[in-house]
């Protein structure tokens, strides 16, 4: 499920320090199945219930690049959006994220550099208020002018 925030654009003319969106997203079994495929990533820790249960995690979780990438879909999605380029991104991981929960990932505007259309954003995301990763992402944002 994802919730139904504003798609689109917010043009770096009109982005403010402290300007914040998010989503919301249940992480399920089958977005797990998906993303192994897609990445190639078969980690036992993610697929195998009873491998999972002899590691530290003591069940199966969810690869932190999905969970990651929550927050890859509310900078091109939302803000700033479409037209947005990425590039950079520091993660920490600081708790795993499982199959079944329901992931909360907010983008929040830190620096504005207008000159080289350069933004600095937090980001994070939570699981019940708890934050399962933080970092910080560099981003080239869409502009209203045409030079």
């Amino acid at each position: 499920m994802l919730d139904n925030m504003p798609r689109g654009t917010i043009v770096i003319e009109e982005l403010e320090i402290g300007m914040s969106r998010e989503l919301l997203k249940e992480v399920t079994d089958r977005d797990i199945e998906l993303f192994a495929e897609v990445s190639t990533d078969r980690n036992p820790v993610h697929l195998d219930d009873d491998y999972a249960q002899d590691t530290i995690f003591e069940g199966r979780i969810a690869h932190g690049m999905l969970t990651a990438g929550l927050i890859s879909a509310v900078i091109g999605e939302q803000l700033p959006g479409h037209g947005t380029v990425y590039l950079g991104q520091s993660l920490k991981f600081m708790a795993p994220v499982r199959p079944g929960d329901m992931v909360r990932a907010i983008v929040t505007v830190m620096e504005i550099d207008h000159g080289k259309r350069r933004v600095t954003l937090d980001t994070r995301c939570e699981v019940e208020g708890k934050t399962v990763l933080k970092g910080e992402a560099t981003v080239l944002a869409p502009t209203a002018k045409f030079d």
